[in-house]
């Protein structure tokens, strides 16, 4: 092996977390509610990118636990509200999200994330629709 390529290694391993391209991205959600008149459009930041991350050939010889994958998730996080708008009286017409303010590469914590990508869902409005930017 040449000297280049066993320093290219080594960097990559001491240095491949922060070469990681995970951070705040604009998304749109759509919400509505069965009983609104309007699907609502809220314009937020999610975190999205690419984390670096080890797969070892000898996953029977090693623990679950040191098999986790790094993924793209919060790191400082707000929530925001929006009104629904065309709800009748009866109905709560508020919606909490989750703003991004910053990402990090890590384990993906199911208490706030989902960590599985869910392949039938769809981010439509089927119910006219406004716009939210706060």
């Amino acid at each position: 092996m040449s000297p280049f390529f066993v320093m290219s290694l080594l960097f990559g391993l001491i240095f491949g977390q922060t070469a990681s391209l995970c951070a705040p991205s604009e998304y749109t959600i759509h919400v509505e509610k069965r009983e609104c008149a309007y699907c609502l459009a809220i314009n937020t930041t999610i975190c999205a990118g690419f984390c670096m991350t080890r797969d070892s050939n000898g996953k029977k010889l090693l623990l679950k636990s040191a098999l986790s994958q790094n993924v793209c998730t919060y790191k400082e996080m707000l929530y925001r509200t929006a009104l629904i708008p065309g709800c009748p009286h009866h109905t709560i017409p508020y919606y909490s999200y989750p703003v991004a303010v910053s990402c990090k590469c890590g384990k993906c914590n199911t208490d706030y994330s989902d960590c599985v990508r869910d392949r039938v869902r769809t981010n439509y409005c089927t119910k006219p629709q406004k716009l939210c930017n706060l």
